[in-house]
């Protein structure tokens, strides 16, 4: 029988560290967000404080579009432990330097965008190693199981990362910085604690650049990956509405910084359920299918959250928002708890394909590749959403996004054919995957 994942001193550690360094990363996100839009607010209208957000998720896209082959080859190339410690080092000093920023009252746009950046610097390193980590603490059987949990982690922290985010803001504005230092403080020990592992490394030896393409080669030359991690990619960055709901608390629904905590904290409820859920009962059948019908749920739940609000209250009223029982705000609440639901089936079989697909010495690469698309869905989904509503207005921005969310993906059904034939997560009985034998429980 395989060992358990958590029966694992290295997979434990790493775990938590995972799973800390996600809640405190993305908790900061939502406050940058907040605090980018609220200064902003101050001195300019409506839209041209939409677009400061829409350079939010520019700034911290663009180091990872110019690091991406870097990364995945460094990662590939030297202790993968190291990476993700050095990483997150920058990341506890940046929290820490928002923090203070923040307590002493001296936040700046230019601040608030630097530090943004130097986040972008941070993850650019730490995804594709943390990602390709994983599979070395763990012995061949226990593989399909760690890479679940591994993507349970991610997941639970992204959303409820900014859910925390949220009420600890309005708590004050500088508790959410504060707790994610501290957080990322214990991401930095538990990383301490993994001890060396046996791994393949790519050959010392050729052309480091060439060694660099390989990733994008792999990617483009494996359909299934390339169309699970395309098809995310468009689909969050048509649809994704997390940008929108600093715009959506103040200025639509009329609740404030609480009421951006519960729309914050609305996709973690759903998320979390669900990974509950897949913890017990995991996926085995026709994972391709239910993919492609998830990320149409992800479509549908954000066209409705984008209407609910606006088109309550000109039916029925003012009443329908202002409060966090006011009906409309509830019906956007539920939307975007299926929202979180729908995300979380669609990034646990997407980061189970890629994962299980990929030879170790590509794991690296192959995952700095991932980290591109999924960047570009997040942070350049921002941009698109922050510049757009700032022309058309957030609620069409956010409903247009979700109903090409839904396009996009009839078309990938048809255009990647291999999405619609993953029956399992199984792998081609050619490729070898499994990480050294000498890891034990």
């Amino acid at each position: 029988m395989a060992a358990h994942p958590f029966s694992i001193h290295n997979y434990r550690a790493y775990w938590i560290a995972r799973l800390a360094s996600t809640l405190a990363g993305l908790s900061m996100v939502v406050v940058i967000g907040w605090q980018v839009y609220d200064i902003a607010r101050e001195t300019m209208g409506i839209r041209e404080a939409a677009m400061q957000l829409g350079f939010v998720g520019l700034v911290q896209f663009l180091p990872l579009l110019a690091l991406t082959l870097v990364t995945g080859w460094v990662a590939d190339r030297l202790d993968r432990r190291w990476i993700v410690r050095a990483a997150i080092a920058l990341e506890l000093g940046c929290a820490a330097a928002l923090a203070w920023l923040t307590q002493t009252d001296t936040i700046t746009l230019p601040a608030l965008f630097g530090i943004a950046a130097l986040l972008g610097v941070a993850r650019a390193f730490i995804s594709p190693a943390q990602q390709a980590l994983a599979p070395n603490l763990v012995p061949a059987a226990s593989l399909p199981t760690a890479i679940a949990l591994s993507a349970l982690a991610w997941q639970v922290g992204s959303i409820g990362g900014p859910a925390m985010g949220g009420y600890l803001y309005a708590v004050g504005p500088a508790a959410p910085y504060w707790v994610a230092t501290a957080l990322f403080g214990v991401s930095f020990l538990m990383m301490m604690l993994v001890t060396p592992v046996v791994r393949s490394t790519i050959a010392r030896i050729g052309n480091p650049l060439m060694q660099m393409i390989e990733g994008l080669h792999y990617v483009r030359r494996n359909r299934l990956i390339l169309g699970a991690i395309s098809l995310d990619m468009f689909a969050v960055l048509l649809g994704g509405a997390t940008a929108m709901l600093p715009i959506y608390a103040r200025d639509v629904l009329m609740i404030g910084a609480d009421g951006l905590g519960h729309l914050r904290a609305a996709p973690a409820v759903g998320a979390v359920a669900v990974a509950v859920v897949l913890s017990w009962r995991p996926l085995k059948t026709n994972v391709g299918v239910k993919m492609l019908w998830a990320v149409i749920g992800f479509g549908i739940a954000t066209t409705v959250f984008g209407w609910a609000g606006p088109l309550m209250t000109r039916w029925f009223g003012p009443e329908m928002i202002g409060s966090e029982l006011a009906p409309a705000v509830l019906v956007s609440i539920v939307a975007l708890i299926a929202l979180g639901a729908f995300d979380m089936i669609s990034v646990y079989v997407r980061s189970s394909l890629i994962q299980l697909h990929t030879p170790d010495t590509m794991r690296g690469r192959v995952g700095s590749v991932s980290t591109l698309f999924i960047s570009s869905s997040n942070e350049l989904g921002e941009a698109r959403s922050g510049f757009l509503a700032s022309l058309i207005g957030p609620v069409i921005a956010t409903v247009g996004g979700g109903i090409a969310a839904i396009l996009v993906t009839a078309l990938w059904a048809r255009i990647f054919p291999e999405l619609r034939r993953a029956r399992t997560f199984d792998p081609p009985a050619s490729l070898d995957n499994s990480p050294p034998e000498e890891i034990k429980a």
